[in-house]
């Protein structure tokens, strides 16, 4: 399916002028047949035919009334005529087309959580307020088929999905696309925004599973062989990228462009949630215990070679070994060392 774009047919302004002059036209020659008719005293056919003409002029005239299409920037129309697809209308101004054409547009009544989706509390068109009146079931109907190609962000719901070591996260993204091809919008699939809704949802699965929430050693993410430090939390970018590319392979042949996605939310689920914390809370004093240590073994290494440098006093291995537990002691303790005087002797 090709997409065909009319653009010879912004003729609307003219076609409504004309309506409106052939129904005052229409007028006149009610007034002039009526006239002639009671001014002679037989039947004059010619008053006849033009009072019939007017007359069925004035119940059929308004239908090519029904051709005329106002669209506004990054608004797009696709037309069909008896179940062919005839062309889209997709720059800005007044048209007229074939009276008889019928816009399309599956996706026009679909809610999703997305810019241009939000009703929120908006108060009813005129439209809708006659159509109440008459007795329609306005939300059964299409008022809108009208297609927009402005770029629109989808924020799907949160996934709860398992990465490649297993932890349940949840995890949320923000689509930006836009409709680049309305013929394969609305004819190559059912409903294209309900369509981009759910590749989204596969595409995010396909690429979580495959990364760690947090850097984890020998786990490959680039798929070279190779352990590498990519991970959700680490390398949102790449992962965004990834998603991206992931997405725009699967809307593709639903005429969509996928601009931009990018990571909204990112947490491990409920149910491990505490559990994490208190492993990264014990990675972390780990991580600071292991600088400690190390800082004192030098400081005590320090304190040593000082010591027998400048020869102030002299330690046999014994007396080493218990000044380095003091201060190991002092300097890895978590609270102050209260100190004890020895007023003996040392030996």
């Amino acid at each position: 399916m090709q997409e065909k774009i009319l653009t010879h047919r912004k003729n609307g302004m003219l076609v409504l002028l004309l309506e409106i002059l052939l129904y005052l036209a229409a007028i006149a020659g009610f007034i002039f047949g009526g006239i002639w008719a009671s001014s002679s005293s037989s039947t004059q056919p010619g008053a006849v035919a033009l009072l019939i003409l007017c007359a069925v002029w004035s119940l059929l005239g308004w239908i090519a009334l029904l051709g005329l299409k106002v669209l506004k920037p990054q608004e797009a129309l696709v037309l069909t005529l008896f179940g062919k697809y005839i062309g889209t209308l997709k720059e800005e101004g007044f048209y007229w087309v074939n009276p008889f054409c019928v816009s399309v547009n599956p996706a026009a009544r679909t809610r999703l959580n997305q810019s241009g989706d939000v009703d929120g509390a908006k108060q009813p068109s005129a439209g809708q307020i006659a159509a109440s009146l008459a007795g329609v079931n306005v939300g059964q109907i299409n008022l809108n088929q009208k297609i927009s190609l402005k770029i629109m962000t989808l924020n799907n719901n949160r996934q709860k999905i398992n990465d490649c070591l297993g932890n349940p996260i949840e995890i949320g993204i923000a689509v930006m696309w836009r409709v680049v091809d309305t013929a394969k919008a609305v004819f190559r699939v059912d409903n294209y925004k309900e369509y981009l809704s759910l590749q989204c949802d596969s595409a995010l699965r396909n690429i979580v599973r495959i990364y760690p929430y947090d850097v984890a050693q020998g786990v490959d993410t680039t798929g070279d062989g190779v352990a590498d430090e990519g991970s959700l939390r680490g390398s949102s970018e790449v992962v965004a990228a990834r998603i991206r590319d992931e997405i725009q392979q699967r809307v593709a042949d639903a005429g969509l462009e996928i601009l931009e996605a990018r990571i909204t939310y990112l947490a491990y689920a409920p149910e491990i949630a505490a559990v994490m914390l208190q492993r990264q809370q014990a990675s972390a004093v780990i991580d600071a215990r292991k600088m400690i240590v190390d800082g004192a073994v030098g400081m005590v290494e320090l304190a040593l070679e000082r010591l027998a440098e400048h020869g102030t006093v002299a330690l046999d291995e014994e007396r080493k070994a218990a000044m380095v537990s003091n201060l190991l002691v002092v300097l890895c303790g978590n609270h102050d060392a209260q100190p004890v005087v020895n007023s003996g002797s040392l030996y």
